[in-house]
This record gives C-alpha cells, sequence and structure tokens, in this order.
C-alpha cells in the first residue's frame, strides 16, 4: 500500500483560498490514481474529486466544480487540491485517498489508502 500525508488545511473567510497537498510514499506513485473526500460535522464522507494516474482525466463534485482543482506532480508524488472561493457550508476535515488502478474512481470503497485528513474551516 501507499501512504498517505494530508496538508495544507486552516482556517480562511468566505471567499478565500487554499491549497491542499498529499504526499504519496512506498510504492510507484503513477501506478495510483488519487481523490479526494471530505467530512463535515455530523455528516457522512462525500467525494470531491478525482485524478486519473496521468492527470488526464478528472472528476469533481458538482458543489465544487469550478471553484476546486485537482492536480498531481508525479515528480514529487503529490496530489494537490485546489481551492478557490471558499463556502461556509467547505469546513469539512478532507482525506486524500490511493486507488491502485489507473482509472479515476468517485466512490470510496474503491480506494485502497487514506491519509489521516486536514481540517478545512471556513467562517462566514
Amino acid at each position: 500500500q501507499v501512504q498517505l500525508v494530508e496538508s495544507g488545511g486552516g482556517l480562511v473567510q468566505a471567499g478565500g483560498s487554499l491549497r491542499l497537498s498529499c504526499a504519496a510514499s512506498g510504492r510507484t506513485f503513477g501506478s495510483y490514481s488519487m481523490g479526494w473526500f471530505r467530512q463535515a460535522p455530523g455528516k457522512e464522507r462525500e467525494f470531491v474529486a478525482a485524478i486519473s494516474w496521468n492527470g488526464f482525466t478528472t472528476h469533481y463534485a458538482d458543489s465544487v466544480k469550478g471553484r476546486f482543482t485537482i492536480s498531481r506532480d508525479g515528480a514529487k508524488s503529490t496530489v494537490y487540491l485546489q481551492m478557490n472561493s471558499l463556502k461556509p457550508e467547505d469546513t469539512a476535515i478532507y482525506y486524500c485517498a490511493a486507488r491502485f488502478s489507473v482509472q479515476a474512481a468517485t466512490t470510496e470503497d474503491l480506494f485502497d489508502s487514506w491519509g489521516q485528513g486536514t481540517q478545512v474551516i471556513v467562517s462566514s
């Protein structure tokens, strides 16, 4: 399995931006498609964004389309989530996930490895 460590969370005002990072180690990063999920207080974890092994295919939840961008850097074995125009409803713990497949996926049970999460708080 691959080990994942997220960073970049924090407190930001509504309308602001954050960039989350997820550093992978342990196995060949290029063998994995990657995803971001989030869990708000009192809610179930939900899909946010996903990217295929080569970065050519991306998927987004409707709630973040046009505001969030997922990308990956193979040389750094890192996947990013650029979050713009943040809203209070984006407040959640954000989790990075890896899937041992070239295809991107949007359901969490298809992912093999998970990070510990990073907290994002958006104040109004």
